[in-house]
């Protein structure tokens, strides 16, 4: 069977992504610490997720709670997460320090119809982000690895609507 071109795949895949992305109403994710880990960062997190469709991208609003393992006591968080789509990649900011200040995290693009990687690690500091994205039946998985002399974290994300 002959294999689809890569413009192809990407099309597709950005197209699969993009009909998922505006339903996200829920965010649900683990934290575990590998065994090079220092900061021992274990735990789980639940969110609301509001979308907004603005000029420069789509905006995920993330408003929840992640409990730590070690002290089972909820904590509170907030993030803003902007993606904005291209023809052959999707970017993937964060905007933590508001719209103007967001620090660009990296390119996913696809490997497949229904699975995107990051282009190239993010660095921050010593410590080195990649990224999976699987498109699911619903929704989508966003798998992060964090690497560095301190941290050895992965961080798995499942965005349901």
């Amino acid at each position: 069977m002959p294999r689809a071109a890569p413009s192809q795949i990407n099309e597709s895949a950005i197209i699969e992504l993009r009909a998922r992305l505006t339903d996200i109403r829920q965010l649900n994710f683990t934290a575990k610490p590998g065994p090079y880990s220092r900061t021992g960062w274990a735990g789980r997190g639940e969110a609301r997720v509001q979308v907004s469709d603005d000029d420069d991208g789509l905006r995920f609003h993330e408003s929840g709670e992640f409990t730590p393992a070690a002290t089972g006591i909820a904590v509170a968080f907030r993030n803003v997460y902007r993606w904005v789509l291209h023809a052959d990649h999707i970017s993937l900011w964060h905007e933590r320090f508001g719209r103007d200040a967001a620090v660009w995290l990296f390119d996913l693009v696809p490997t497949t119809p229904r699975e995107m990687v990051a282009a190239k690690s993010h660095r921050c500091g010593d410590d080195r982000y990649d990224a999976r994205l699987r498109v699911a039946d619903e929704g989508f998985d966003l798998r992060w690895a964090i690497a560095g002399p301190r941290k050895d974290e992965t961080l798995m994300y499942k965005y349901r609507p």
